[in-house]
C-alpha cells in the first residue's frame, strides 16, 4: 500500500469516528501497516479531517449538550453545569494537546479549550462568540476540574 492510499484510509477510519489506537489495531491486523501511535497520531494530524465534525458525531445521546439558558433544558443540569457554565471533553486530542474539549460559557460564549502537556490551558473563542467574563472564566476552572475528575 502506497503512502497516499495509507492516509486516505487512516483519514476515512478517523471520519467513521475510529479512535486512534483502533485505527493502529486496523491498520497492524487487515493491512499489516505497523505504526506507533506517535506516529499515526502525526499522520492524522497533517490530514485535512474536519475534527470538529468528528467531536460533534462522538457525542451520545446520553451525553448530549444542555443549554442551560433553555427552560427545557435546565432539568437536565443536574449537579453539572450548575454554574451555568458546560464543559464537554473530547474523545479525539486535538493536535498538540493532552486533552481538549468545547465550553459554553454562562454568558453564551463558547471557546474551545486545551490543556497541553506543560498543563498549560488554552482558550480559542469560536465563532462570533464575545469574550468571556471573568465570572466565566472561573465557572469553567471549576466544570473543567469537575469533568476531569470524572475521566481520570
Amino acid at each position: 500500500m502506497e503512502i497516499s492510499e495509507r492516509d486516505e484510509l487512516i483519514a476515512k477510519l478517523i471520519s467513521e469516528g475510529n479512535s486512534l489506537s483502533d485505527i493502529q489495531k486496523i491498520l497492524k491486523n487487515e493491512h499489516d501497516i505497523q505504526l506507533t501511535y506517535m506516529d499515526l497520531r502525526m499522520i492524522s494530524s497533517d490530514l485535512e479531517v474536519n475534527w470538529d465534525k468528528i467531536d460533534a458525531s462522538r457525542v451520545k445521546p446520553q451525553d448530549k449538550i444542555v443549554d442551560p439558558n433553555k427552560a427545557e433544558d435546565k432539568g437536565e443540569l443536574g449537579n453539572e453545569g450548575a454554574s451555568g457554565t458546560v464543559v464537554t471533553v473530547s474523545k479525539i486530542v486535538r493536535p498538540g494537546a493532552v486533552m481538549s474539549g468545547d465550553v459554553r460559557f454562562k454568558s453564551g460564549a463558547t471557546a474551545e479549550w486545551q490543556l497541553d502537556q506543560s498543563g498549560r490551558l488554552g482558550l480559542n473563542p469560536t465563532g462570533d462568540s464575545e469574550k468571556p467574563t471573568e465570572e466565566d472564566i472561573q465557572d469553567f476552572q471549576t466544570e473543567l476540574q469537575k469533568a476531569l475528575q470524572g475521566k481520570m
